[in-house]
């Protein structure tokens, strides 16, 4: 896979923990050239920078406002001279009752739309007309969810939602512009070990998490990581559109 992945530019949006984490270790062990977006924590994403070298540049951005996700493209294009590969990876879980009052229930789903899905709209746009105008074979990576085809619990509906609408968005990308050299994919997790699924297992039992899926370990986002350097390296681009499940069985469709 190296030779395939050696000096592509990526940029990964939450690229400082959690899954992010995981894929900018595995593209900078592959020899790729890595933007790594963080929000909060610029402590992890610095610390990619100490072991990795100049092969990471670190940025970070607000993915809950439009003027700073536009200037993180920008800055990425600026500082690492060329992107290959968008991975839009970073998303917010906000659990948030039915029976919360209208404004605070309002509050809470759009800010999880601002950021998994306006967010990432907004960067594949940026992208898009970054690969035309370069006459880049440009491929991009948006990390959807099971919950988007079997919805979740009550209270994370709008994350439910907001992954959903990132299908749509990919296999639109995908058939548009497949002829300008750009493909698009889905990959969908379930449960992944991070802190963000923490707030579920704190309420819900790590239990009730495994005793959903079919292998006996939860998945680990290294386990997601070679996927989606399948998917980067320009050997699966006839697969362009698809959504690829990676959640142990616990959702087959």
């Amino acid at each position: 896979m190296e030779k395939y992945l050696r000096n592509k530019t990526i940029l990964i949006t939450g690229g400082n923990r959690g899954i992010g984490r995981a894929l900018s270790e595995y593209f900078l062990e592959h020899e790729a050239r890595v933007a790594v977006h963080y929000n909060k924590n610029r402590e992890l994403a610095v610390e990619l920078v100490e072991k990795y070298g100049e092969n990471v540049a670190v940025f970070h951005a607000d993915l809950g406002e439009a003027l700073e996700v536009s200037s993180l493209f920008r800055a990425v294009i600026i500082k690492m001279k060329r992107l290959d590969v968008l991975i839009n990876n970073a998303g917010i879980a906000i659990p948030t009752e039915i029976t919360a009052n209208d404004i605070e229930w309002v509050n809470d789903w759009m800010k999880t739309i601002d950021v998994n899905l306006n967010a990432v709209g907004l960067l594949c746009k940026k992208a898009i007309e970054y690969f035309i105008e370069d006459k880049i074979k440009g491929r991009i990576i948006n990390i959807s969810s099971r919950a988007a085809f079997r919805g979740d619990t009550a209270e994370y509906m709008a994350y439910a939602a907001s992954k959903g609408g990132i299908v749509a968005l990919t296999r639109s990308i995908a058939r548009a512009f497949g002829k300008k050299g750009i493909v698009a994919f889905n990959v969908a997790p379930g449960f992944v070990q991070t802190d963000m699924a923490q707030k579920f297992f704190d309420k819900y039992g790590k239990e009730t998490a495994l005793n959903d899926i079919a292998l006996n370990e939860l998945t680990t986002p290294k386990d997601i990581a070679p996927l989606i350097g399948f998917l980067a390296s320009g050997l699966a681009d006839h697969a362009t559109g698809g959504t690829f499940d990676i959640n142990a069985a616990s959702y087959v469709h």
